[in-house]
């Protein structure tokens, strides 16, 4: 899936709230807000004030606090303007001063004079770098879209496959009537966020809470089981295929054998659900759900199991049982 291009005015546009919130605007340079942002990384840029241009990280977004702007301000001071347009001859995306502090009038005019976006924040060096850096890992982070249904079953994200017809859109409706909520139907958009990560939300926000019904329809999940119903994105830590039943397959009995599925790079813990009449598959996905955080805590049922008959027989009480069985006959 081919990525739109990140430019620094989707950097300015950029939706965010909360502790996402960057509380930017540009001063100068509007005519390169066009700019792409190919490297998802920040560099403060105090060296290359300095006239030390070696490794001069100029694809990043330069990041300017209170120590490179009091310099900026004594170059303004003496007057030195090469060093800076040194600076500006480089292939820059953009500048952002922190701390609600700007550049001295020489700086913003060589940045109108090459176009370069200069950009500020009321907010400290420390937690700007920290904002962006999460806005970069979610916008540069490898990304597919799926078809399935992505739930949250007691807090575990489940994402349920499987082929069209087979139940998953009805199966995801019976878990929203069991107080459980729904991510995104049809359609799921796949990332992976700092390397071990699954995210999953859907792949269009406007659709994503609604879900299709054969024989009913469209239905909208947040207006008829309300806001509570739904969340915008959750990380995927269940694969649950369901698929028809096939009785000359095996099915495992035991479940200590973990299946598992790779996601750009990431194996996530998989299981296959048999689908026939008289199955509650609800019951089922929410039994795999609370199965899966007992593992996270350290118990693993199947192999408790296993260590438990495994013991039994050790102790010779299996071999008691089976010779006092075979005398009675």
């Amino acid at each position: 899936m081919a990525e739109k291009e990140f430019t620094v005015l989707d950097l300015l546009n950029a939706n965010l709230i909360g502790r996402n919130s960057m509380n930017i605007k540009c001063i100068a340079g509007r005519r390169g807000l066009n700019r792409v942002i190919t490297v998802p990384e920040i560099n403060r840029p105090g060296l290359a004030l300095s006239g030390f241009f070696e490794a001069f990280a100029f694809r990043r977004v330069q990041l300017f606090g209170r120590g490179e702007t009091a310099y900026l301000q004594k170059l303004a001071a003496e007057a030195k303007t090469d060093t800076i347009r040194h600076f500006f001859s480089y292939d820059i995306p953009c500048c952002i001063f922190s701390n609600n502090r700007e550049p001295s009038p020489s700086f913003i005019e060589i940045a109108e004079e090459v176009s370069c976006p200069i950009l500020v924040t009321d907010l400290e060096s420390s937690e700007f770098n920290s904002r962006l850096n999460r806005l970069f890992s979610n916008q540069f982070a490898p990304h597919k879209t799926m078809h399935g249904v992505l739930v949250e079953v007691y807090g575990e994200g489940i994402l349920i496959s499987g082929n069209s017809g087979v139940g998953k859109s009805e199966t995801a409706l019976e878990l929203v009537e069991r107080g459980h909520r729904l991510v995104a139907d049809d359609i799921v958009e796949i990332r992976c966020v700092n390397g071990n990560t699954i995210l999953g939300r859907g792949a269009n926000a406007l659709l994503s809470h609604h879900m299709e019904i054969r024989g009913l329809g469209i239905i909208n999940i947040s207006q008829l089981y309300g806001i509570g119903a739904i969340r915008e994105q959750k990380e995927i830590q269940l694969i649950v295929e369901l698929e028809e039943w096939n009785q000359n397959k095996v099915y495992d009995r035991l479940g200590t054998n973990q299946k598992m599925v790779e996601i750009l790079g990431v194996n996530i813990p998989a299981i296959e659900i048999p689908v026939k009449p008289g199955r509650n598959l609800p019951i089922i996905i929410e039994a795999a759900a609370m199965n899966e955080r007992l593992k996270k805590m350290g118990y693993d049922s199947a192999r408790n199991f296993n260590q438990n008959v495994l013991k039994w027989i050790e102790t010779g009480e299996a071999q008691a049982a089976y010779y006092s069985t075979e005398d009675a006959y």
